[in-house]
């Protein structure tokens, strides 16, 4: 334990420079004395680190001194940083550990590269607090191809063209400028713009995608998090949505959660099905669903869908009645 927290110690004071006893021990999370304890065993083991005097002193490598990381991809650095973003850093329980991995990430990238290693880390966000979904229970299937060019769009800072499905509608292509991706409970979404307006992209409703020539506009610092909370405040207040409570049952859950915009789950009620609460993007989209789920779900409010239903399925049975 105490060697991993002597190889932070280094990468710290590498990559900031001079540092204080009292920084450093917010940054390890260890007491000041048990930085000068660490500070004395690295001096003891050769390591240049020294003491600077006086009033903006603090301790400090000699220029020049490197430690080194091998054995990883471009790929697999992307992934630890991105990790180790805002939505991910306390993942499992391993924030420090995170921490300390990207430190030792970041010190191993050529010096230009560094500036944009952490821009891409911040085109990324993993899971970030919403109520937009209930919790999958799979992973979305998003095509290699697809997801590896729209990747190197966001990374490159390119426009991207892609091919896109919206619910309920015939497959268009459209031309974006890509901000970041964002993984929320198992679903992918990419955020752009398209001519100057927000746009939000399922991941697995994007057919087909290339990375063009042409320098995306967006801006060069993002705080996705930010743009994320408020895209999904804007889409769920926007609009003729519909909450409906029904019933459900279990099998069909996945299928359900493919077509809502949101779900809350409550309780399972005494015949096994499940109570939920589901928002759909109107009226139509709410019947539609509905009727696809024929008698494993049922609506118990509002009256009006439940009266829309009724007619759709009095008219189905009248249509095969022979007698």
């Amino acid at each position: 334990m105490r060697a991993d927290r002597l190889v932070s110690l280094v990468l710290l004071l590498r990559q900031r420079g001079r540092m204080t006893a009292d920084a450093l021990a917010r940054e390890l999370e260890v007491s000041a004395r048990t930085v000068l304890r660490d500070i004395e065993a690295l001096s003891s083991a050769g390591v240049p680190v020294y003491a600077e005097r006086g009033r903006h002193g603090g301790f400090a490598l000699l220029p020049g001194f490197r430690t080194e990381l091998t054995g990883l991809n471009h790929d697999e650095a992307l992934a630890l940083l991105t990790a180790g973003s805002k939505g991910g850093e306390q993942a499992l329980g391993l924030g420090s550990a995170l921490a300390s991995a990207m430190r030792k990430v970041v010190d191993a990238l050529p010096d230009g590269h560094r500036a944009a290693a952490g821009d891409a880390a911040r085109r990324f966000l993993v899971d970030p607090e919403s109520d937009l979904l209930s919790r999958r229970l799979t992973t979305e299937e998003v095509p290699a191809a697809v997801l590896a060019e729209v990747r190197r769009a966001v990374l490159a800072g390119h426009r991207l063209r892609i091919r896109y499905a919206a619910a309920g509608q015939v497959p268009r292509p459209r031309t974006v400028d890509p901000i970041g991706l964002v993984t929320v409970r198992d679903r992918g979404y990419l955020l752009a713009t398209r001519s100057g307006e927000d746009r939000t992209y399922r991941l697995s409703r994007i057919l087909a995608a290339e990375e063009l020539p042409e320098k995306a506009e967006r801006p060069q610092r993002v705080d996705l998090d930010r743009i994320w909370r408020d895209r999904s405040a804007r889409f769920l207040s926007e609009g003729d949505h519909l909450a409906v409570r029904l019933l459900l049952e279990p099998a069909r859950r996945e299928e359900l959660l493919d077509t809502a915009l949101a779900v809350r789950a409550e309780e399972p009620g005494p015949d096994g099905r499940l109570h939920l609460t589901v928002t759909f993007q109107d009226a139509r989209h709410a019947e539609w669903a509905l009727w696809q789920l024929g008698t494993d779900a049922e609506a118990l409010a509002p009256d009006s869908l439940r009266a829309s239903l009724h007619a759709r399925a009095a008219a189905l049975a009248a249509r095969y009645d022979d007698r």
